[in-house]
């Protein structure tokens, strides 16, 4: 059989298998050793086409930097963790891609685990990624209780979304998201209005319903107030509120409850928005291409998820700063789920 082998001398030198060495880059480039390892690293001072022909015999060669020597020399390994609680939403993955983008513009691979809403999960999770030696981790706990503190240490952490003490934290400003829903809905003529709050064990979600509640109960009436899991499956309490078709509208503290409130009230035989009108929370990626297209509280994701790596960057780089705690607002994008009554 006929082969299109490059020729012997065009091949890399090293043998087969075994990893290129930054000694041979130098030689088999004509450069000193420092010379390579500033190349290599962007450091130091060496010219730009010394630079870009460092870098194509390295690239030749098939050499890679060793980054288990890296950081037993620095104590650094270049990765910090990320611990979420549940991919199958569509706001972590949203939230995921912010954070591995931002880390990598500043050198920083990510360790990203799934943590299935499972305190016990989240424990494992922090002790495989310290075990791992992460320079620092993100973290978005699964209640408002610090389960995993004595685990991670010393090890720099940013929390997202709970207010943890003893941590820099980046929020939204998940109240503000509530009165805006609950009076968009009253400015629509809304005068019965039920809320979905997510769990009870997450502030966030609390705070949602709590500031919901508060300008419903002001300025409307609060026909009923239930609770769910952050999914599209419904708890019976749920279900039954909806088909006691007390309310005009719903407010749901997450575009995934609120997607399945609206599965639900067409299963009645109802129509979104002629019948009831429904707003959800989060702006994930599904509420625009939903039918209707939700109303919902838009949370900037890209931009919290950067915050949270450059908060980390800066606390990996000194880790004496004062705590810090970034509140993001928060946006109504109305579209099609809610009506307005005459």
């Amino acid at each position: 059989m006929a082969r299109n082998d490059p020729p012997q001398s065009d091949r890399p030198h090293n043998d087969a298998g075994r990893r290129a060495t930054l000694k041979e880059v130098a030689k088999t480039a004509g450069v000193s050793l420092a010379s390579a390892s500033y190349a290599i690293n962007g450091t130091g001072s060496v010219g730009e086409a010394t630079r870009e022909h460092i870098l194509k015999v390295a690239a030749q060669l098939g050499y890679r930097p060793n980054q288990s020597a890296k950081a037993m020399k620095t104590g650094r390994t270049g990765a910090i963790g990320l611990i979420l609680p549940d991919l199958t939403n569509p706001f972590f993955p949203s939230l995921a891609q912010g954070v591995i983008q931002t880390a990598r513009a500043h050198g920083y691979s990510v360790f990203l685990t799934d943590t299935e809403g499972s305190p016990e999960a989240e424990q494992r999770s922090v002790s495989l990624l310290i075990d791992h030696g992460v320079d620092g981790v993100v973290w978005f706990p699964v209640a408002d209780t610090d389960t995993v503190g004595k685990l991670i240490g010393s090890t720099p952490t940013v929390v997202l979304d709970r207010n943890l003490p003893g941590y820099d934290v980046i929020q939204a400003d998940y109240a503000e998201g509530g009165r805006l829903a609950a009076e968009h809905l009253i400015e629509a003529g809304h005068v019965n209005i039920g809320v979905i709050s997510g769990p009870h064990a997450a502030s966030s979600a609390r705070q949602r319903a709590e500031a919901a509640i508060a300008v419903v109960r002001e300025r409307a009436n609060l026909t009923w107030h239930v609770h769910n899991a952050f999914t599209m499956d419904l708890e019976p309490s749920v279900t039954a509120a909806l088909e006691a078709r007390t309310a005009t509208a719903v407010i749901a503290g997450a575009d995934l409850i609120a997607i399945g409130a609206m599965r639900h009230i067409r299963s009645m035989g109802l129509s979104v928005p002629d019948d009831v009108s429904v707003v959800g929370f989060d702006d994930i990626p599904w509420a625009e291409l939903h039918t209707p297209a939700l109303t919902t509280i838009d949370m900037p994701v890209a931009e919290m998820a950067a915050a949270a790596v450059e908060t980390l960057v800066r606390r990996m780089a000194n880790k004496a700063e004062p705590r810090r705690r970034v509140m993001f607002n928060v946006e109504l994008v109305a579209r099609d789920s809610v009506r307005r009554l005459d």
